[in-house]
């Protein structure tokens, strides 16, 4: 497959009042044409702050300290404001996650499709009227003539996510980021917006960024996930590594968390303590103080990746040659062979 997109050793630090907030260190990953990669991690683990960094979007207090993002040739890191904001929209398209704070209510919904086509495609307003009730169509809304004419608050979460898809590939863009897009709605409509996304992600070949908390979200979505943790990357593979063969005992603690919804008098597992204040980043492994895995060596040095398989990584002293063997909990156990179940019925 062709890379579209690189990201090499970002490091990005926020300026407070309280000190230096080392958001992103390090972080680095690849994006490849037609591919869907996951970014999976809890609040404050630096998947939105990654986001925001390829779509420009950063606040004034948020640096950039080292790093590239090389998107067709191009640094994203080192070029003009203007440039940047011709490829926002048109060839890098973002979904937020909250659809009333993404929409302007008060104007259509079909104008402010609209809107971006005359923008960034330099259309009559005629044409682009007729392509954005193209689009309402395509994201499956009913009464596309209809709907063009009405205001955000006149529709339902689930159409209104759809009108914010249907914003972001107003463009034909090459890249969609996905920032928890489906947070905001009731289970069967995620369920909906997710089928969306992958249907129209087969018809136009879009490379798709998916953010989310959840990785029972991404299981039928994914083709690779990376896992987040304290502004890192700690564990990435294809999605059926992570889910059925993890290696790290953060990546244990999601998927762990993840509810049975087949038996509903299990107890939800959730991971003990905190993430740690980025203001003082701790030594070695940052997930070692919530860890029942974690070895002396966590607490005094960073682990490097290890390689599981060719596509495969995991930063665990855990894959050392000379670390104990562990058993995978039983709680983890259980939850893969239920999404191994759930992931064969949605194939089905």
């Amino acid at each position: 497959m062709k890379k579209i997109l690189e990201v090499k050793d970002l490091h990005v630090s926020f300026n407070t009042h309280n000190g230096i907030v080392k958001a992103i260190r390090g972080v680095s990953f690849d994006l490849y044409k037609g591919e869907t990669l996951a970014i999976v991690g809890e609040s404050g683990s630096g998947k939105s702050v990654t986001t925001k960094v390829l779509m420009g979007i950063l606040a004034k207090n948020e640096v950039i300290e080292k790093g590239e993002i090389l998107f067709e040739g191009k640094d994203l890191t080192k070029i003009s404001n203007k440039e940047i904001t011709n490829i926002r929209g048109k060839e890098i398209a973002m979904i937020f996650q909250d659809p009333m704070t993404s929409l302007n209510p008060t104007m259509t919904v079909g104008y402010q499709i609209a809107e971006s086509i005359m923008e960034h495609q330099k259309l009559s307003k005629s044409q682009a009227k007729e392509k954005a009730i193209e689009l309402i169509q395509l994201v499956g809304i009913n009464e596309p003539e209809k709907r063009y004419k009405q205001y955000p608050h006149q529709l339902s979460g689930g159409m209104r996510q759809r009108i914010v898809i249907a914003i972001a590939l107003a463009c034909n863009p090459k890249i969609l980021i996905a920032d928890e897009p489906t947070t905001a709605l009731d289970v069967t409509i995620q369920a909906q917006i997710l089928d969306l996304i992958k249907e129209i992600q087969n018809k136009i070949g879009l490379s798709i960024i998916f953010i989310t908390h959840d990785l029972g979200v991404v299981a039928n979505i994914a083709d690779r996930v990376a896992i987040m943790y304290a502004g890192k990357i700690i564990e990435y593979g294809t999605s059926e590594e992570i889910f059925y063969h993890p290696q790290h005992p953060y990546t244990w603690g999601l998927l762990a968390s993840v509810p049975d919804m087949a038996n509903q008098q299990n107890e939800l597992y959730a991971i003990p303590g905190t993430p740690p204040n980025m203001l003082y980043p701790p030594k070695g492994d940052a997930f070692a103080l919530r860890s029942d895995y974690a070895l002396k060596i966590d607490f005094e040095e960073e682990p490097p990746f290890f390689k599981v398989s060719d596509t495969h990584y995991a930063a665990t002293w855990l894959l050392h040659e000379k670390a104990p063997k562990i058993q995978m909990p039983k709680v983890l156990k259980d939850r893969i062979e239920m999404m191994k179940k759930e992931v064969a019925l949605n194939a089905c």
